[in-house]
């Protein structure tokens, strides 16, 4: 039986990814923020999926300390991970700092996934072929990546500009990562999950989509399907291979960005 990660399980697209998954007979790694949310999402999922294989992790996202022990926990679930699938995100309307000097979207969209890929990838490629999938976003085509500032703390705070740099973020993340992953039959790619009605949507931009299951769609099909394990270091919408932003395609830029992150989560590789 696979294993699949999703984090930020416990409603909106990432319960839908977690519920099909389990639908097509993954184990599925279900994580959240506070045991009442996950708990309920579990037993959602065990409701419509009664013989669906379940485990619970909790972590708030925003810190690094808290990403590292999910990932001690996840290991000790899963020697090898099937599919670690980046789906938490956050929409914020006033600049809050993390405890580790980071703006809050950009160390909930991308450095925790950062940091987490880093200390779960030895798992990963234990079960190779196996697959890394980040949920981005269209607005990744709208933002501005700084590599003095990637922790975005020094411009002018906006939360559509800090949102679409760490959907930005996420892109060129995801690219490089493919890059560096090269030969191990580990894929990294990138995702726009659909104008969908989430919580985040309406918190963030104040309007609606369409549902949740349209939303988990794209990440399903890269998880499950032959493509997700074929191509590598692309950005879809719609199941399909999509343009994305010409930094996600500039070498240059995506290893200097890859080594400032380092630098800021106090890693080196």
């Amino acid at each position: 039986m696979k294993t699949a990660l999703v984090t930020g399980a416990t409603d909106g697209i990432g319960l839908a990814t977690a519920l099909e998954l389990a639908r097509r007979g993954m184990r599925v790694i279900v994580h959240g923020r506070s045991d009442a949310r996950i708990d309920a999402a579990v037993s959602a999922i065990r409701r419509a999926v009664p013989s669906a294989s379940l485990e619970r992790v909790r972590a708030d996202l925003a810190s690094m300390d808290q990403v590292r022990g999910l990932a001690s926990e996840v290991r000790a679930l899963a020697p090898a991970l099937d599919v670690l699938l980046h789906n938490a995100g956050v929409f914020m309307n006033e600049r809050r700092v993390t405890s580790d000097g980071f703006e809050t979207t950009m160390a909930v969209n991308h450095f925790a996934p950062f940091v987490l890929t880093h200390a779960l990838l030895d798992v990963v490629k234990a079960a190779a072929p196996s697959r890394i999938i980040t949920v981005s976003s269209v607005a990744h085509q709208r933002g501005r990546l700084e590599l003095d500032d990637l922790a975005l703390t020094k411009r002018a705070f906006d939360g559509y500009g800090a949102y679409s740099a760490s959907k930005l973020a996420n892109v060129v993340f995801a690219h490089e990562l493919a890059k560096r992953l090269t030969g191990t039959h580990v894929t990294s790619n990138s995702l726009h999950p659909g104008v969908i009605t989430t919580k985040l949507l309406r918190e963030g931009f104040g309007s609606t989509g369409a549902s949740v299951e349209q939303g988990a769609r794209t990440s399903v099909h890269l998880a499950t399907h032959a493509d997700g394990g074929r191509e590598s270091g692309r950005y879809w919408a719609d199941s399909r291979i999509a343009p994305s932003h010409p930094l996600a395609d500039d070498a240059t830029f995506r290893g200097a960005f890859w080594s400032r992150c380092e630098a800021l989560v106090g890693r080196t590789t």
